[in-house]
C-alpha cells in the first residue's frame, strides 16, 4: 500500500519560514503561525518540505489505506498563501461571507495576503475546523 508522502518530518519551522523570499508573505506567515497556535495549542511542525502543520489525527479510509496527517497548518507559496482547514467548507458558508478575498478547494483555503481577510474569522474557521477533526477522529 502506498505510503502518505507528506509526513511530519525534523525539519525546522523557523528556518523554513526565515527562507521565504517575498518579505510581506514571510511576516503573514509568521502571523498565522502564532493564530494556529494558539487556536490549536499545539507546537507547529514541518510536514513534507513546505507545510507547517499543527496537531495531527490518525485517518483510515474504507479501502484499508491509513496514516497521519496534520490538523490544521499553511504553506506560504509563490501565487498565495495556503491554509489546510481539514474539516472542509460546507459548514462554513457563514464565516466565508464574512472572511474577505479568498478562494477554497477541497480542504485549502487560499488567500493572497493577510491584509485581504479578517483575522478574526479565520481564527473561528480554524477553531471549528481542529474542533471538528478532534470530535470525529478521536485519536487526535
Amino acid at each position: 500500500m502506498a505510503k502518505n508522502k507528506t509526513v511530519e518530518t525534523e525539519a525546522e519551522v523557523e528556518a523554513f519560514l526565515n527562507a521565504v523570499p517575498d518579505e510581506r508573505k514571510r511576516a503573514d506567515s509568521y502571523a498565522i503561525l502564532k493564530l494556529m497556535q494558539d487556536v490549536t495549542g499545539e507546537e507547529p511542525k514541518m510536514w513534507g518540505d513546505s507545510i507547517v502543520g499543527f496537531g495531527r489525527y490518525h485517518y483510515k479510509y474504507a479501502s484499508g489505506r491509513e496514516g497521519d496527517f496534520l490538523l490544521a497548518g499553511f504553506a506560504p507559496r509563490k501565487q498565495n498563501l495556503s491554509l489546510y482547514i481539514l474539516s472542509g467548507f460546507d459548514d462554513f458558508d457563514d464565516l466565508r461571507g464574512r472572511l474577505g478575498k479568498h478562494k477554497v478547494g477541497k480542504a485549502c483555503l487560499y488567500i493572497n495576503k493577510l491584509s485581504d481577510i479578517d483575522e478574526e474569522v479565520l481564527r473561528e474557521m480554524v477553531r471549528r475546523s481542529v474542533e471538528h477533526m478532534r470530535l470525529t477522529n478521536p485519536s487526535s
